[in-house]
């Protein structure tokens, strides 16, 4: 949630459109830049047929037909948007290398068309999960954020503002065990959007107060690797995780009025 979270934040303050990029490993040129919309010439190409005309191919190859996908739609933007590259370390290096040359220039070369130049350079937000190693070159143009789990207190307080319908006691308490279980040896640490969404399976339980057996049942919605659920089923098993969890992390701040 929290990488993800400044995009969005950003579009707000800005009042501007948030385009966003998803990556995943095999993501093309054709998915980030733009595709023709084949139906749409062919078509075209029957109706001009059926007249008897002959079509042109700069008729066919216009912006009539082009279809935006996320980076063209962000260098065409009449209004500065915030550009959000989603988990980069997804894709492959080779993408990788073709994004650093359009993000050095804000410019897309279609064939058919020409040189589109960025009416307003994007705010770009780039995510990465540390998957793998990016280029040196993409680093090197970015501000470098590294965005740290937050403290019992700050995620108290995300939990108050994201969760309003649930009890202080039961926002302190799942605030507390959440940074108990970030503390044990887990492939992946549970992120705030699992802390929001347990949250809400809590309320949905009508659950009032925590216990060990209930944060076994609801383990998968924590965490997401069939090793660390058995690993926190053991520790609440073994009895005390939770009891220990809610005494060992002081409640954070005033309470909620």
């Amino acid at each position: 949630m929290g990488k993800t979270e400044i995009a969005k934040v950003l579009a707000r303050v800005f009042a501007t459109d948030l385009i966003r990029l998803q990556c995943y490993e095999g993501l093309d040129e054709s998915k980030a830049l733009y595709e023709w919309d084949y139906q749409k010439q062919l078509l075209h190409i029957q109706i001009l047929r059926e007249q008897g005309q002959v079509t042109a191919e700069s008729d066919l190859f216009s912006e009539e037909y082009l279809l935006e996908r996320p980076l063209l739609r962000a260098i065409r933007a009449a209004r500065r948007p915030v550009l959000l590259i989603d988990e980069v370390d997804k894709c492959d290096p080779e993408f990788e290398a073709f994004l650093f040359e359009v993000l050095s220039d804000f410019t897309i070369s279609v064939p058919e068309i020409g040189t589109m130049r960025a009416r307003q350079v994007p705010i770009v937000v780039l995510t990465s999960n540390n998957e793998r190693e990016l280029s040196d070159g993409l680093r090197r143009r970015c501000v470098y954020l590294f965005i740290e789990f937050p403290s019992v207190e700050k995620e108290l307080r995300i939990v108050r503002s994201r969760v309003p319908e649930a009890s202080e006691k039961l926002a302190t308490d799942v605030a507390r065990v959440v940074a108990e279980v970030r503390a044990m040896d887990l492939k992946k640490q549970p992120s705030i959007a699992e802390t929001l969404d347990w949250a809400r399976a809590l309320l949905v339980l009508g659950a009032e107060k925590l216990d060990d057996g209930l944060l076994a049942e609801t383990a998968t919605i924590l965490l997401k690797s069939r090793e660390d659920v058995t690993t926190l089923r053991q520790a609440a098993a073994a009895g005390g995780f939770v009891t220990g969890a809610l005494e060992k992390r002081p409640i954070p701040g005033p309470a909620r009025k």
